[in-house]
């Protein structure tokens, strides 16, 4: 029964936490298409603030429902540190930073969000191989889409190859699968998201190829077992 529980508190507040962060992706995702400077929008800010209070509640809780609650701390500190409220308190204790500076601060709650989206997905697959690729999977999408976002912001003022933000995503795709594109990165930050997203996609599309040969290899085996029967 106090298994059960602990279970249940654990889906509830994972169930919370992806919901929050699927809010904060939006908000980011509107205010980039619109220009819309985040600082002055108080509601984003409190939203923010909210939803970060929510991500470290979450991890506690967490910590409290382990069998062993060290080393689960130890090893999932990281996912605490991204879940403070880091532009929150930038701003209350007027701290000077420049807005480069400042917008990626205001991306580092989303790896919180990304992760718990991630682990849901996982949860939710009929089996542990299908939820490891769905997990990979949609880690891929959202690194790529959350650098279409930054890609668009620090590159469109300053380069006429991205007039739009589906010529930054398109950018992201290419860069991702290693094939490139005829845009090149005029700022700091687009030259660092190309060798970014090239790594990314040299590291994890081998673990799709990797998945996907182990599904056609289990796919032959069944049709040999049945031709032998």
């Amino acid at each position: 029964m106090k298994n059960n529980f602990k279970r249940e508190l654990s889906d509830v507040m994972r169930g919370i936490v992806f919901l929050l962060a699927l809010g904060l992706i939006v908000f980011i995702s509107v205010d980039t298409f619109m220009h819309r400077p985040f600082l002055t929008n108080t509601v984003y800010m409190h939203f923010q603030l909210w939803v970060c209070i929510v991500f470290m509640t979450e991890f506690f809780v967490q910590v409290a429902l382990a069998g062993h609650r060290w080393r689960f701390f130890c090893r999932n500190i990281l996912f605490l540190l991204v879940s403070v409220p880091y532009l929150n308190i930038v701003t209350q204790l007027n701290l000077q930073l420049d807005e480069q500076q400042l917008y990626f601060v205001r991306f580092i709650p989303l790896l919180r969000a990304a992760y718990a989206m991630a682990l849901v997905i996982r949860y939710v697959s009929t089996s542990r191989i299908v939820g490891i690729f769905w997990s990979y999977l949609s880690i891929v999408l959202m690194v790529v889409y959350f650098s279409s976002l930054i890609f668009l912001e620090q590159e469109q003022p300053v380069n006429p190859g991205v007039p739009d933000y589906w010529s930054s995503l398109w950018w992201c795709c290419l860069e991702t699968t290693t094939i490139g594109a005829s845009v090149n990165p005029v700022t700091v930050v687009g030259k660092v998201l190309a060798a970014l997203l090239s790594v990314m996609g040299v590291v994890m599309f081998p673990l799709f190829t990797v998945y996907l040969g182990n599904i056609v290899t289990r796919y032959v085996a069944r049709r040999n077992a049945a031709a032998i029967k």
